[in-house]
């Protein structure tokens, strides 16, 4: 995750209700994927968008725990987490 996926996903914020991610290929995340992933969810919010995240890997989950980052998440289902 990086300043590419920022870019990318944060060109469709503005014009969508609700933005899905989906992790299922992603196996590793650094200090700057967290931070990725918090700039697109606090401009997602301030544009009235949900960003979702699908399919997170026991790993990520682990990181998303350990870094207090996942309670800001609610649960949708086994497989992802929502803004």
């Amino acid at each position: 995750m990086n300043e590419g996926l920022y870019a990318n996903v944060s060109k469709f914020i503005p014009e969508s209700k609700r933005i899905i991610l989906d992790l299922t290929d992603l196996s590793y995340m650094d200090s700057m994927g967290l931070g990725t992933l918090m700039r697109l969810y606090v401009s997602a919010r301030a544009h009235g968008c949900s960003l979702e995240l699908i399919n997170i890997g026991k790993r990520i989950q682990d990181l998303l725990e350990l870094t207090n980052i996942w309670s800001v998440f609610a649960r949708v289902g086994e497989h992802g987490i929502k803004f």
